[in-house]
């Protein structure tokens, strides 16, 4: 009966790495890779206690206890079972349920049916010393693990240390091998890296082979007369004017979007829409865009119309084991199932020559998607607005990724 088992409160364990990194308990602030860390749970685990492991508890709050993909990507790794509670929100706050009490349940049955020679605890509250005296009676070692705190005190109950066989704390250096902070925001609230397109400058710069509109004599730019634009990809001179041009202002607002002067041709064929809205998720729910799609745009497919029964497994698959549910990586996934689906570079440069505007119902399915992947859970069923951003700034990232590449190979 040589094998260890560890059972981690993923509120304790990640919310303790939060504040280690961030300062504060905010598990939105940190990134996972889950694999990495359940790996090296493992390792430590079995060299702690010189046993081969059993299995890895993760216990977590979810809404309505519905897994989230972080969720769905653990309970199909080795060795690793999922049990979850509820995740409830009170007084503007959320709080789990449940999660204490499965951990108790757990580990004393594991105890009584001598499952196991040592326990791993990671966790910090008091609620499970009566699970941990009852586990040693039967003669079980328990070992109780930390997560190093910010301030360097304890951020466990004294009395759960006082009883444990064993002890240990996870310093910043073993949490920083699979947790890692998010990208930090700008005044703006524009993630700060180096490695992602500005989503300001994405959503509202003028587009690079759109040549500067000389300004009216009421000192606001003209528009072009045939009311369209064409976005190709960036080019080199322009990314200084591009980033000048963002300086010193917020993500856009759709209303900022469509005054940008792009309506698009009236469907009976006479003068521009003016002043066309887009259609947006917000808080008060969809704003139509109002008359302007062309009905070459409007036929656009959207992506389940492109997908069979096998495509709609094997994404499923890649949802949960590969795709961490970034905002801004949701956006490019879409996009290169959509560009990849289609196959039609005709069509494709077509939906390239919308930006920043995405066809209605391409934009719906995309939300909708990406709701799949937890984005939200923690805001009262609505996505954030940051992340809408988001989401749509990796959408066009990818869309003009490729109809750069399409056009290269044409030779057009």
């Amino acid at each position: 009966m040589d094998r260890c088992v560890v059972l981690v409160d993923a509120g304790y364990l990640l919310g303790a790495a939060a504040s280690l990194l961030a300062g504060e308990p905010n598990r939105p602030r940190i990134t996972v890779d889950h694999a990495a860390l359940i790996q090296a749970l493992r390792e430590r685990a079995e060299a702690d206690t010189g046993c081969t492991l059993l299995r890895i508890y993760w216990f977590d709050g979810a809404p309505d206890r519905v897994p989230q993909p972080e969720h769905r990507r653990l309970r199909v790794m080795p060795r690793v079972t999922v049990r979850l509670g509820a995740l409830t929100r009170s007084d503007g706050r959320w709080a789990q349920k449940g999660v204490d009490a499965a951990m108790h349940a757990e580990l004393t049955e594991l105890a009584r049916n001598r499952a196991c020679a040592d326990i791993v605890l990671v966790t910090g509250d008091g609620d499970l010393l009566p699970g941990l005296m009852s586990a040693k009676e039967h003669g079980v070692a328990v070992h109780l693990w930390a997560v190093q705190a910010a301030d360097g005190d304890y951020n466990q109950s004294e009395d759960l240390v006082a009883e444990a066989d064993e002890r240990r704390v996870l310093d910043r250096a073993w949490i920083t091998r699979s947790v890692r902070l998010r990208e930090p925001l700008s005044a703006d609230g524009v993630p700060q890296t180096a490695t992602r397109p500005d989503i300001a400058a994405i959503l509202s710069a003028p587009l690079p082979d759109t040549p500067p509109a000389p300004d009216r004599p009421d000192g606001r730019p003209d528009t072009p007369k045939n009311g369209t634009a064409h976005h190709a990809a960036p080019r080199e001179e322009d990314e200084q004017e591009r980033e000048q041009s963002s300086t010193g202002r917020g993500v856009p607002t759709p209303k900022d979007l469509a005054a940008l002067g792009r309506p698009a041709p009236a469907p009976s064929g006479g003068s521009a829409a003016a002043g066309a809205t887009l259609r947006w998720s917000s808080d008060r729910g969809w704003v139509e865009r109002g008359p302007g799609e062309s009905p070459e745009t409007a036929s656009l497919p959207v992506l389940a119309q492109m997908t069979t029964a096998e495509q709609r497994w094997a994404d499923r698959e890649e949802d949960i084991t590969a795709v961490s549910g970034d905002p801004f990586e949701v956006g490019q996934v879409y996009a290169r199932r959509w560009a990849e689906r289609l196959n039609a570079p005709a069509r494709l440069h077509q939906l390239s020559a919308e930006y920043p505007r995405i066809p209605h119902r391409i934009d719906g399915e995309l939300l909708r998607y990406a709701a799949r992947f937890g984005l939200l859970a923690h805001k009262d069923d609505q996505i954030d607005e940051q992340d809408r951003y988001a989401i749509r700034a990796g959408f066009w990232r990818e869309i003009d990724t490729r109809a750069k590449t399409a056009r290269e190979h044409t030779g057009s």
